[in-house]
């Protein structure tokens, strides 16, 4: 536990100026209090908190046990440990974020279930290309965005491919990873040596600029969207 203790050291030594909000329910108090304590109490609240962070991790790889099946057990609990290990010094940095929304215990869960959930998507995609190259890119078929049975979706999907390839390489490239190849985001980060919200930000970008490109045309996209689009 020794990254934990240096993780919580500058906290436990300022705890009398950072007090434990009065308004939390008793049990999350009890909890702030003593992972914020020093010695025996501090120890044995993180002791307790892993316990829990574990179970958390381990209830995530079980539900995502059926579409693993490529996945050894152990190899499954090896990744819940390391999703709890990095659940609780994730927690331990933030006890100041904790507003007591919920209880501390439910706080605590989602970081196990975040975590878990990452591990887990990146290892599913252990091995498997990530399509990221978008040069001599010429438009995917139609049936991949949705019916087109009539000369409007026809035109719809032709003003679609346009509006990608007229995206930047790079917003092409993530619109096509995440929105068209299904390409985990957490994963497509890590191939891209960049992060989530990044991600998330570019793929905004992209989608903003095609709904653009598709009013300037007349296109609605309200209607786009339901095609599939």
């Amino acid at each position: 536990m020794s990254a934990v203790r240096a993780a919580t050291f500058e906290r436990s030594v300022t705890l009398e100026l950072d007090p434990v909000p009065a308004l939390l329910d008793e049990e999350s108090r009890t909890w702030l209090r003593e992972l914020r304590a020093v010695g025996p109490v501090h120890d044995a609240a993180v002791g307790r908190l892993h316990a829990l962070l574990v179970r958390a991790a381990r209830f995530e790889a079980s539900r995502r046990r059926g579409s693993m099946p490529f996945v050894r057990e152990e190899e499954l609990r090896e990744i819940a440990l390391e999703a709890a290990d990095d659940a609780l010094l994730s927690i331990l940095g933030k006890l100041d974020d904790f507003r007591g929304a919920s209880r501390f215990t439910t706080w605590a869960y989602k970081f196990a279930l975040l975590e878990a959930a990452v591990k887990l998507r990146k290892r599913a995609w252990q091995g498997r290309e990530v399509p990221l190259d978008d040069e001599g890119w010429s438009g995917f078929p139609s049936s991949e965005l949705g019916p087109a049975r009539s000369v409007v979706q026809s035109e719809l999907v032709d003003a679609v491919q346009a509006g990608i390839a007229a995206l930047t390489p790079h917003q092409r490239r993530v619109l096509l990873a995440l929105a068209v190849n299904g390409v985990a985001i957490d994963v497509l980060a890590d191939r891209l040596g960049t992060t989530r919200g990044a991600l998330y930000k570019t793929l905004h970008d992209a989608r903003r600029n095609l709904r653009a490109h598709l009013a300037e045309r007349g296109f609605d996209t309200d209607t786009a969207v339901e095609e599939g689009l």
